[in-house]
C-alpha cells in the first residue's frame, strides 16, 4: 500500500507542478494582449506561450490527475494492492519523458502550433514523438484500470462493482477509445509531414481525426469530478448517495454519448456535408441527460445530507451543509460554473447559432469556465481530500484551503465572463494583440483589461494551493485511515447485469463512432486534389 501511495503521489505532484506554471504563462498572456501591457505583445513568443499552456493543461495536467486518482481509487475501493505498479511507473516515466519532449520542443520555438492539430501548421516532430508517448502511458494505465477490475470481478463472483472503480474504469475505456482519432491524425499524417517524408497533407482527414479526440477529451478530463460527486462528496457533506444506479447510468452514458459529437467543432468545414453535422449536433445535445441527471443525483444527496445536519424547510438544508469542508465547498462552486459554462455551450451546439459566436472569444470562455473552472477546482478538491491519506498529515488549514477555492471560482469568473461578451462582440480568439486605438475594439478593452486581473487572482490561488500542499506535507503524522466513499440508499436494491460491467456500452460507443465518423472519415480516401503542402514553424528574426 506504502508503494501505491508514493505512486499516486508522484503523479500529483507532477500535474500540479506542471499547472503552476502552466498558469503563469496564462495570466501573462492575458496582460500582454490587453491595454494594460502598452504596447503589442512579441507574438512569437505569445504564441510559444499559448502552445506550451494550452498542451500542459490539456494533456499533461488532466491525464496525471486521471491516473494518479485511479490509482487511489482502484487501491482503496478495491482493497487490494494495485497489480501490475511496475506497468503503471513505466506509464508514469512514459508520460514525464514525453511532457518535457513536447515542451523543450515548443520552448525551442520550433513548436509554437497551440495545442490542436491542424495541418498544414506543423511542429517540430519532437513535439508529437512527446505527445504520443505520453497518449501510451496513459494507455498503460487505462489498461490496468480495466484489468484490475476484471481480476477483481473474477475474485468476487456475483458483487458489485464499487461504483468509484465502475465511474474510473468507464473513463479509462472512454480514453483508450478517444484518444484514437488523434493517435491516427500524429502517426499516419503529420509525423511524415514534420519529418519531412511526405510534403502535402489531406488537411480535411487530418480535422475530422482530430475532431474524434477534440471534444470527448473534455469527459475524460471530467470523470475524475464526477466519480468525486459521487463517491466523496456526500460522505463528507455527511449524507448519503441519493442512488448508486444514477451514478452507474450517467457513467456508462457518457462512455456511449461522448464519443460521436466533436465535429459540432467543425461547422464551418466544407468537406463535412450538412447532415453529419446536423447528427452530431443531435448527439451533443443529448451528452447533456448524463450530466443533467448527475446534478440531480448530487443535489438531491446533499439535500439528504443537510436535512440529516438540522437542515428544514424548503432551502434550510442548504445553509446546513458543511461549506467549511472544502470538497463541499468546490462541489458548489463547480455547479455553479458548469451551469453557465453548459449554457453557453447550447450555443456552440447549435449548428446555426454557432456561426455567431465561431473563433470567437467567447469559444475560449466557453471551455475554460467548464474546464478550468468547473472541473479543475474539483481536482483540487480531490487533492484536498487524499492529501491526508497520501502523506499521513492533515491539510495545515481547511480556511485557507477554502480560501483558494473561492479564489480561483472569483478569478475564472473575472476571466472568462468578459471573454464570453467581447465574444459576442466579435473579438476573434487566437489573436497575439490587438490595436486597442481601432474604435471598434476600444469599447472592448476595459472588459479584455477586467479578464487580465482576473488571470493574477487565479494566478494568486494557484500559488496558494503550491503552499497548502507543501505545508501539509509537515508536521506531526496522524492516523488518517483508509480512504472510504459514500454508501447508497439503494445499497440493497438488486443491480441489473448492464450496470455491473462496461462491455455492453463499450459495443455501443464504438458503433456509434462508426456510424457518426464512419463515412466523413471514408471520403479522406477517395476524395481527389484534396492535399496542401505543409507550413512550418519557424523562429522569428
Amino acid at each position: 500500500m506504502l508503494a501505491s501511495r508514493r505512486l499516486v503521489l508522484a503523479h500529483f505532484w507532477l500535474a500540479f507542478a506542471t499547472f503552476a506554471g502552466s498558469v503563469v504563462l496564462g495570466a501573462w498572456q492575458m496582460w500582454a494582449r490587453s491595454p494594460l501591457h502598452g504596447g503589442p505583445a512579441d507574438a512569437e513568443l505569445y504564441y510559444r506561450a499559448v502552445t506550451a499552456h494550452g498542451t500542459a493543461l490539456a494533456y499533461v495536467f488532466p491525464t496525471l490527475i486521471a491516473m494518479g486518482f485511479g490509482y487511489a481509487v482502484c487501491v482503496s475501493a478495491l482493497d487490494r494492492p494495485l497489480r501490475g505498479e511496475g506497468f503503471a511507473w513505466a506509464g508514469f516515466v512514459l508520460v514525464l519523458v514525453g511532457a518535457l519532449m513536447s515542451l523543450l520542443a515548443v520552448a525551442a520555438g520550433s513548436s509554437s502550433v497551440l495545442y490542436t492539430f491542424y495541418p498544414p501548421l506543423t511542429a517540430s516532430p519532437f513535439y508529437y514523438v512527446g505527445i504520443v508517448l505520453a497518449v501510451v502511458g496513459s494507455w498503460f494505465w487505462a489498461v490496468l484500470m480495466v484489468y484490475n477490475m476484471r481480476a477483481w470481478k473474477q475474485e468476487h463472483p456475483g458483487e458489485r462493482v464499487p461504483l468509484a472503480v465502475f465511474g474510473t474504469v468507464a473513463n479509462a475505456l472512454l480514453w483508450l477509445w478517444t484518444a484514437v482519432g488523434a493517435a491516427l491524425e500524429i502517426l499516419f499524417l503529420i509525423l511524415p509531414l514534420a519529418f519531412g517524408w511526405t510534403t502535402t497533407v489531406d488537411v480535411g482527414l487530418a480535422r475530422t481525426l482530430f475532431s474524434w479526440t477534440l471534444h470527448a477529451i473534455v469527459y475524460f478530463w471530467l470523470l475524475p469530478a464526477y466519480v468525486a460527486f459521487y463517491t466523496l462528496v456526500p460522505q463528507a457533506a455527511g449524507g448519503r448517495l441519493y442512488s448508486d444506479r444514477m451514478g452507474r447510468t450517467a457513467f456508462v452514458l457518457f462512455l456511449v454519448l461522448a464519443m460521436p459529437i466533436g465535429i459540432h467543432h467543425l461547422f464551418a468545414d466544407p468537406h463535412i456535408g450538412e447532415g453529419f453535422k446536423f447528427l452530431h449536433t443531435v448527439f451533443t445535445a443529448a451528452v447533456a441527460i448524463p450530466t443533467l441527471l448527475t446534478v440531480f443525483t448530487l443535489t438531491a444527496s446533499l439535500e439528504v445530507a443537510g436535512r440529516l445536519r438540522g437542515g428544514r424547510g424548503l432551502l434550510g438544508w442548504v445553509g446546513a451543509l458543511p461549506w467549511d469542508r472544502p470538497i463541499v465547498l468546490a462541489t458548489g462552486l463547480s455547479l455553479v460554473m458548469l451551469g453557465l459554462g453548459g449554457a453557453g455551450g447550447l450555443i456552440n451546439m447549435s449548428y446555426t447559432l454557432d456561426s455567431t459566436v465561431h473563433n470567437t472569444q467567447w469559444v475560449t470562455g466557453h471551455f475554460h469556465l467548464i474546464f478550468a473552472g468547473s472541473v479543475v477546482i474539483m481536482y483540487f478538491a480531490i487533492a484536498y481530500e487524499l492529501w491526508p491519506h497520501l502523506t499521513g498529515h492533515p491539510l495545515r488549514s481547511t480556511k485557507l484551503a477554502c480560501l483558494q477555492l473561492w479564489l480561483w471560482f472569483i478569478g475564472m469568473l473575472v476571466v472568462t465572463l468578459p471573454w464570453h461578451l467581447v465574444g459576442l462582440m466579435g473579438q476573434p480568439r487566437r489573436m497575439a494583440y490587438y490595436d486597442w486605438s481601432e474604435p471598434g475594439l476600444a469599447a472592448q478593452g476595459p472588459l479584455v483589461s477586467a479578464s487580465a486581473v482576473g488571470g493574477f487572482v487565479l494566478l494568486l490561488s494557484a500559488v496558494l494551493l503550491i503552499v497548502i500542499l507543501v505545508r501539509s506535507r509537515r508536521g506531526e503524522k496522524v492516523g488518517a485511515g483508509a480512504l472510504t466513499y459514500a454508501r447508497a440508499l439503494d445499497d440493497g436494491s438488486p443491480l441489473p447485469r448492464a450496470l455491473n460491467g462496461l462491455a455492453v456500452w463499450v459495443g455501443l460507443m464504438i458503433a456509434l463512432t462508426a456510424v457518426n465518423y464512419g463515412y466523413p472519415i471514408a471520403q479522406g480516401f477517395f476524395l481527389q486534389h484534396n492535399t496542401v503542402p505543409a507550413q512550418t514553424v519557424t523562429i522569428s528574426p
